[in-house]
């Protein structure tokens, strides 16, 4: 046999080895991927069909841990052109939320800034405006169709002017005559947003709280939720701010108040957990009406993601199961798509992982959303092993 010969033979060995495995690999890999698609088949995907008849799920057939209800959503920004709102309430349905509180902001950049978020414009005043309000509840009744069916979408107030509380009255006069029965929450409103102050926005001053009677007793009788933001401190005094809403707290007992981010901000990230912690469970323990909210990444980027910190929280939060809500904290700005929303409610819902089935019920899949807006004929589909 030739020598020519005989490389072709090897060559026709090779070719036949190579072939092989391309097959070998295909085959396993279609074996693989039949599996995956297997195990996938069964998951559960939630509708608001769950919540109308008495539902037991478990937990490992969920398709995922994230929450499926947004309580702090501002479908606008500080300043310049917002996602439309139609592709917005997609990126909450793409995320398979079922429930959320679309809010405005309430305190807006100047109209002919080129500014889209307060932190790009130091020095420039950020002032309250009912125009946020108004735009959510023209387009929440414009497109009310593209969610109804599907989707509770809460509407919620966010212009007060907490420095001039003899105005907010007013005002809610105003949105209750253009769009009756619309606003079913407020907030989210500053008390005291430390950052704020570089943009001119100072924290509201002791002496003002006692004057909010007016609105909150109106607040009281509306059953009307309010959204506040207050800074617990920041890391030069980690208690500089409380006693601020602990003012609110003591004057207002009657009303539920939501305390957005469990009192944290990016000013505040050196609080020992557990000083942190015994701050909160006193709050709760002393007013029966206070929920916390665990919204905003900044709870996962400086707590959550790190072990050690987060075995500290997980306890508090299986305790409070029925006082804490959920959600991303996002703000839609045009500059903000698809993805950023889906990674803020990834970040934003990953502690959820950890908690014991009561506390994710209530707080994963929307029960005490559901009690707190005494939302009639739904209730949480219960969650087992």
């Amino acid at each position: 046999m030739g020598i020519k010969n005989i490389k072709n033979i090897k060559n026709i060995k090779n070719t036949l080895i190579l072939l092989i495995t391309i097959s070998l690999i295909y085959y396993i890999f279609n074996k693989y991927k039949n599996y995956i698609n297997y195990k996938n088949y069964n998951k559960k995907i939630l509708t608001l069909n769950d919540y109308k008849k008495y539902n037991v799920i478990k937990r490992s057939n969920l398709k995922n841990m994230n929450y499926v209800v947004d309580t702090n959503v501002h479908f606008r920004p500080y300043g310049g052109e917002a996602n439309n709102f139609s592709k917005t309430i997609n990126f909450l349905r793409n995320s398979n939320i079922l429930m959320c509180i679309i809010t405005g902001i309430g305190q807006r950049l100047p109209l002919d800034s080129k500014c889209h978020y307060y932190l790009d414009c130091p020095g420039v005043p950020v002032k309250p405006s009912i125009i946020n309000d108004v735009l959510n509840a023209v387009d929440y009744k414009e497109y009310r169709h593209l969610f109804e069916n599907d989707m509770i979408v809460i509407l919620s107030m966010s212009f007060l002017d907490l420095h001039k509380p003899e105005k907010i009255p007013l005002f809610i006069e105003l949105l209750d005559n253009e769009f009756p029965g619309l606003f079913k929450c407020v907030g989210e409103v500053n008390l005291c947003k430390e950052i704020l102050i570089n943009n001119k926005v100072s924290c509201i001053p002791k002496e003002i709280i006692p004057k909010w009677k007016s609105f909150m007793k109106f607040l009281e009788i509306r059953k009307l939720p309010i959204i506040i933001h207050s800074d617990i401190g920041n890391n030069n005094n980690n208690l500089k701010y409380i006693d601020l809403f602990k003012t609110v707290c003591d004057l207002y007992p009657n009303n539920k108040i939501i305390w957005t981010h469990m009192g944290l901000s990016k000013e505040l990230t050196n609080m020992e957990p557990y000083e942190h912690l015994n701050i909160v469970s006193t709050f709760l323990d002393k007013y029966p009406n206070l929920y916390i909210d665990i919204t905003w990444r900044i709870l996962y980027d400086n707590i959550f993601k790190y072990k050690n910190k987060r075995d500290i929280y997980i306890p508090f939060i299986n305790k409070y199961y029925n006082r804490i809500l959920p959600g991303t904290d996002f703000v839609n700005s045009i500059l903000k798509n698809q993805e950023i929303y889906k990674l803020e409610h990834d970040l934003t819902s990953y502690i959820l992982n950890f908690v014991d089935n009561n506390a994710y019920r209530h707080i994963a899949l929307g029960q005490n959303f559901i009690n707190i807006f005494e939302l009639k004929g739904l209730t949480a589909p219960y969650v087992i092993d």
